[in-house]
């Protein structure tokens, strides 16, 4: 059970999120669909209360279903990814799993970020995912919000990556002011 609701940014979201979501989903539309078979079988036609509140109740599950498709699109850092960056984490590094962004144009699947100081930076597994776009995308937010002065690296190599990790391990940086902001952003702004 623990593992259907693990929190945003943490190891394994997207995988409970698929969970959640699937089983959801289902609870909905066989709530749905007992409340139409009530319906029908204590007045023998579908011309009563019941279909009516049996419809209703299709559009949550309908919405929930556009949820599941989303998470069923999206994939989540590996394992094999997950024990390398796993060693650099410390108190002064605020660390995300699994994080999903979505623009008009494109998605984004960031599979590890890292936010130390004003330096955000982020590996996709996803040979699909263009960097610098990813890169952009997450400056333009920023900015948006008015948090200024943040560089954004987004990686697509694991070796480069583990070595910028390694560098902003070892580097003694004050912490963003606007930290809290960042991260609020970031997880609002990800399925």
């Amino acid at each position: 059970m623990r593992q259907l609701f693990v929190q945003k940014g943490n190891y394994g979201y997207i995988t409970s999120r698929k969970k959640y979501t699937a089983l959801r989903t289902l609870l909905f539309f066989s709530i749905s669909a007992a409340l139409y078979i009530t319906g029908m079988i204590r007045t023998g036609s579908n011309k009563n209360l019941l279909t009516i509140v049996a419809i209703l109740v299709c559009l949550p599950a309908c919405k929930s279903t556009v949820n599941f498709i989303v998470f069923m699109r999206a994939k989540g850092c590996s394992s094999a990814l997950h024990e390398k960056v796993a060693a650099y984490k410390d108190a002064s590094m605020t660390v995300f799993y699994d994080m999903y962004f979505t623009s008009y144009q494109k998605n984004y699947p960031l599979s590890h970020m890292a936010l130390k100081g004003d330096m955000l930076c982020g590996i996709t597994e996803n040979p699909s995912c263009d960097g610098r776009e990813a890169e952009k995308h997450l400056e333009q937010m920023l900015v948006q919000e008015g948090i200024r002065n943040v560089t954004v690296n987004i990686f697509s190599q694991e070796d480069k990556y583990i070595d910028r990790l390694s560098q902003l391990w070892s580097m003694r940086v004050e912490e963003h002011k606007e930290r809290e902001r960042i991260v609020n952003l970031l997880y609002s702004i990800s399925i």
